[in-house]
């Protein structure tokens, strides 16, 4: 099996203590994908513009992400620059952001992708996620990101999204705007009771909560002696759980704590580097020598 994510591909300059970096690899779909690709196909559905550098594209599809869905079109490929300031690694600054083409240009999938069954809409506008998933045809298992600047705007369209998902991941700050219950289980029902079946709420360093209907349970993050910068571990994080339950053919208890797991160890290779530094030559190898070590946490 397959998967289908839908997001952006975008051109990120970015400011940590540890130094700044110009125009790396990024975009809530290529860190998903480059996370994903380790357990199952990815193709990549995004926009981009004529100023989007070939050695990107290359770099994803010599780690074999299709990228037939990725479209280059007229104008500036959306930008963003941030810095981590005063040693809080947790938020973001954001000192400039250009859309470029993704302000006029939507997503569209490629006629022989509509018919694959696993679908992750990536960060990205709600109401463009929702025109995405029409594109496709009768999906089996859709997932779905969002971020706070779209459910302080457009939360009608948030909620209207969350009926057509299976599981919904986002971070816990968003779960409690969204919800606005200040206890994360509470939280986790409330979004249950607009449409989804499952919910992760990530606590970033603190590792995250998996809540269903039949199955509550809470993971660690890996501990780390140095975090670089985290630019899109939670978008890593997720394709790690898309990709290993797509690889898994199946949901079930054992299923889902491994799939946790290892989003949880992806992301952790994620935040040691700069963009994709690390995750981009990170081997399946390598992964499960941290995966052991994560288990033995678990050993009583």
């Amino acid at each position: 099996m397959s998967i289908v994510v839908m997001g952006t591909v975008a051109l990120d300059t970015l400011k940590t203590p540890h130094g700044e970096k110009k125009d790396l690899l990024g975009g809530s779909a290529a860190h998903f994908a480059m996370s994903a690709r380790h357990f199952a196909p990815v193709n990549l559905a995004a926009v981009v513009g004529e100023d989007f550098p070939k050695k990107h594209i290359t770099l994803l599809k010599n780690k074999k992400i299709n990228t037939n869905s990725l479209t280059i079109e007229k104008g500036c490929t959306f930008r963003w620059k941030g810095e981590y300031k005063d040693g809080d690694l947790n938020n973001a600054c954001t000192l400039h952001t250009e859309l470029g083409v993704i302000i006029t240009c939507i997503p569209r999938v490629n006629p022989k992708q509509k018919n694959i069954k696993n679908v992750f809409l990536a960060n990205y506008d709600p109401d463009i996620q929702y025109e995405f998933l029409q594109q496709m045809h009768k999906p089996t298992f859709v997932g779905m990101d969002t971020m706070n600047l779209w459910i302080h705007t457009k939360k009608q369209s948030v909620v209207r999204l969350m009926k057509k998902v299976d599981i919904l991941i986002l971070n816990d700050t968003e779960a409690r705007d969204l919800t606005s219950e200040k206890n994360l289980i509470k939280a986790a029902k409330a979004i249950l009771s607009h449409g989804p079946k499952m919910v992760i709420i990530k606590k970033g360093e603190h590792g995250g909560i998996f809540y269903s209907k039949n199955h509550l349970f809470a993971l660690p993050a890996y501990p780390l002696e140095e975090v670089i910068d985290p630019t899109g571990a939670g978008d890593t994080f997720a394709g790690g759980v898309m990709g290993y339950l797509t690889k898994a053919k199946k949901i079930n208890s054992k299923t889902l704590i491994k799939a946790l797991s290892y989003a949880t160890i992806l992301s952790s290779f994620n935040v040691e580097g700069f963009g994709m530094e690390k995750t981009a030559g990170l081997s399946l190898g390598k992964v499960e020598e941290r995966m052991k070590v994560f288990r033995e946490f678990f050993r009583f």
